[in-house]
């Protein structure tokens, strides 16, 4: 049964894409798909997840993204008329602080809710394929806050974007597009600086856009109760959520992000469950900061985040202002990445005294016997570890790693490799582009013979990768490394095009 719906699932998808190329129309439809790039079919596999998820592959989608854990989420309407999250995407790159963004050329990523047509969907992308965000919104404009071309792409290159590689936005992007011919009008996509959980508001409680952020909390808390995509309008310079009429109004309300708030109400079912979870939520918090819940860095000076996943296998590479956490550690950083990391990317950079520093707080083993506050202590970034905590003195990086997660001793050619550090070079002040969905110039740290990259025109005749995106669920589930694997740092002969050899110049 299952197969049969696959099977059919597939066939549908490219007779609809056939069907829209023979239309001869300049619809959206053909717009989103134009090439071969934006044409790729949903890959079976996730097709076959939507089966299980009593999911239909052209129904409406909802798009969640989270700074802190560098992660994507996409959520699919059920038949049962829920949204259900289908997929996470580990984030390769994005760039700024924790916080909205407020002005062209800050470098900040946007956050707040979003709303995504079928005409911000660019199968031309110069970073292979892409979504506008929408940035600015009516919100941001009634604050005076500035900012174009703000995308989710690939390429894992970002200048103010949120950046996956060219095999997960394929993926994305053939979502989105299915929803669309579904008959999904826009699609709602909702950016948070992290998980709006009590642990990480007690974390960020004196953070300065805690204020910001309460207020599109409401927002995911409505979500989170209802499993509806929220309603959103905009009034007095702030966000309101899933608001109706009221009982004696006349007609629907109208709202204006500077002006007074109409009359409006609350349907009183989510209303009650919305307080309900805050109440909770608040009291939560309050045990938090009793108990001594450490509060975070502001601004550390990193320049955004980049998943573990990703951080793992770059020379030098960091999380930045990103904690994945997730409880899978040391696994998932040995996983194999989900999609191809180009050769130049550029992982955050910050004020530490070595580069292993905040991928060792990020490598932690899940297995540690700590008792509760101090796992609320260990959420902190990991970029604020101190060097004593990263790596000590008396041993190398890598043997001490080995060590904590209980693969052995390290050889002695592997910790003499790997304990001396290399300092993380200055990097280079480039000039802010002037569109985040061009590519960016080559840093200087990138080697002079990496090929430039195509611009806008080329890119369509670029050929289409195979999207082949490891779920971050399977990964967690790979198998132990043997006892003939390496540890990580340790130099594996590699074939001239597997993933690895893209950084071997560099080591």
């Amino acid at each position: 049964m299952i197969c049969r719906s696959l099977v059919r699932a597939i066939i549908t998808t490219v007779a609809l894409a056939a069907g829209a190329l023979l239309a001869g129309c300049n619809s959206d439809e053909i717009s989103l798909a134009n090439n071969a790039k934006a044409n790729q079919p949903v890959p079976a596999k996730l097709v076959a997840d939507m089966v299980a998820k009593n999911m239909d592959l052209q129904s409406p989608m909802l798009v969640r993204l989270f700074k802190q854990e560098a992660e994507l989420e996409v959520w699919k309407q059920d038949r049962s008329g829920r949204f259900a999250l289908l997929k996470t995407y580990p984030i390769c790159r994005w760039s700024g602080d924790l916080g909205p963004k407020v002005r062209e050329g800050d470098r900040q990523a946007p956050e707040g809710f979003y709303s995504i047509s079928p005409g911000q969907m660019n199968p031309q992308s110069a970073y292979y394929l892409s979504f506008n965000t929408g940035y600015p919104n009516a919100y941001d404009r009634s604050l005076g806050h500035t900012g174009s071309e703000l995308m989710v792409h690939g390429d894992c290159s970002s200048r103010g974007c949120y950046a996956m590689t060219d095999e997960q936005i394929a993926e994305i992007y053939s979502l989105g597009r299915e929803s669309f011919f579904g008959g999904q009008k826009s699609f709602q996509f909702q950016a948070y600086p992290f998980k709006m959980t009590p642990v990480n508001m007690a974390r960020h409680r004196n953070n300065p856009n805690m204020p910001f952020w309460k207020m599109i909390k409401e927002g995911y808390d409505h979500f989170e109760v209802t499993q509806q995509e929220p309603k959103v309008d905009f009034c007095e310079k702030k966000y309101v959520f899933d608001a109706v009429k009221a009982p004696d109004a006349k007609r629907e309300p109208v709202f204006e992000a500077s002006a007074k708030c109409p009359a409006y109400v609350i349907p009183d079912e989510v209303a009650d469950a919305v307080r309900e979870k805050q109440q909770q939520d608040e009291a939560e918090i309050a045990k938090l900061v009793a108990r001594g819940t450490p509060v975070a860095r502001i601004n550390t000076g990193i320049d955004g985040g980049m998943n573990r996943v990703f951080a793992a296998r770059i020379p030098d590479g960091n999380t930045g202002l990103s904690d994945s956490g997730g409880g899978q550690g040391f696994q998932l950083a040995l996983s194999r990445a989900p999609g191809t990391i180009p050769a130049g990317v550029n992982p955050p950079r910050g004020p530490v005294t070595s580069p292993d520093e905040p991928l060792v707080a990020s490598l932690t083993p899940a297995t540690s016997s700590a008792p509760a506050t101090t796992r609320v202590a260990s959420a902190a970034p990991a970029a604020q570890a101190t060097p004593q905590q990263a790596a000590p003195q008396s041993e190398g990086f890598f043997s001490s790693l080995a060590r904590k997660v209980g693969l052995g001793g390290a050889t002695a050619d592997t910790t003499a490799t790997a304990a001396a550090p290399v300092p993380v070079p200055a990097k280079p002040k480039v000039a802010d582009a002037k569109r985040n969905d061009q590519p960016p110039r080559p840093e200087a740290s990138i080697p002079k013979t990496t090929a430039p990259k195509a611009d806008t025109k080329q890119a369509a005749n670029r050929p289409p990768l195979k999207p082949s995106v490891t779920d971050t669920d399977n990964a967690a589930a790979a198998p132990a490394p043997t006892a003939n694997s390496l540890v990580a740092g340790a130099q594996p002969i590699v074939s001239t095009n597997s993933f690895e050899s893209r950084f071997s110049a560099t080591k």
